[in-house]
């Protein structure tokens, strides 16, 4: 998959609630943290936070690289442009310790949704001059 053009990175404070049983970020908790820069590098993308109710997400994928822990004090979170669609979005994201260390890859998919309707529609020419 091919890098996109617009990126965005997030800090995320690693709490003590994001850890399980084993005393590390739990699995599930790493899709929160790129959710939270997802968010953050769509808005951006886009000017205004109001777009983002415009897209839900349809894929997400994950591998896990490495465990966080407390100890990592803090999570980076990336999130890129890979590519557009009549409809959709498609991102490559990433979680990194703060010595750049890869704890998580990820790719997601984001498709433009009509409010009314709640089904897909084609990306706005706005839209898409944004995302690039």
């Amino acid at each position: 998959m091919e890098q996109g053009l617009t990126s965005f990175e997030k800090r995320i404070e690693i709490r003590w609630s994001d850890l399980d049983s084993s005393r590390h970020v739990n699995n599930a908790v790493y899709l929160l943290y790129l959710e939270e820069v997802r968010t953050a590098w769509l808005a951006r993308a886009l000017g205004n936070v109001e777009g983002i109710h415009d897209f839900v997400l349809a894929r997400v994928a994950i591998d896990f690289k490495r465990e966080l822990t407390l100890d990592d004090e803090v999570a980076i979170a990336r999130c890129s442009l890979a590519g557009i669609g009549r409809s959709s979005v498609r991102t490559v994201e990433g979680i990194v310790t703060a010595g750049g260390e890869v704890a998580a890859q990820a790719e997601a998919v984001l498709v433009a949704r009509d409010e009314a309707t709640g089904r897909s529609r084609a990306l706005t020419g706005a839209e898409r001059s944004a995302l690039t």
